[in-house]
């Protein structure tokens, strides 16, 4: 006899698994680490900061 399946078990695993196919194409494509982000948000701001320390002052207004 063949073994009995439960039919909800397996349609779900299915949907598991394409889900995280999709997931992981998704982070492949637009994923990065928490550390790279912060790291990019810090030379932004260094960047800034350097530009803001070069800008002239004039007293017109």
């Amino acid at each position: 006899m063949a073994d009995v399946v439960n039919l909800n078990r397996v349609r779900k695993a299915k949907l598991r698994i394409e889900a995280r196919a999709g997931a992981d194409t998704n982070a492949a494509k637009f994923g990065r680490s928490k550390a790279q982000k912060e790291r990019e948000a810090a030379d932004a701001a260094r960047a800034r900061a350097e530009l803001d320390g070069k800008k002239r002052e004039t007293d017109r207004e």
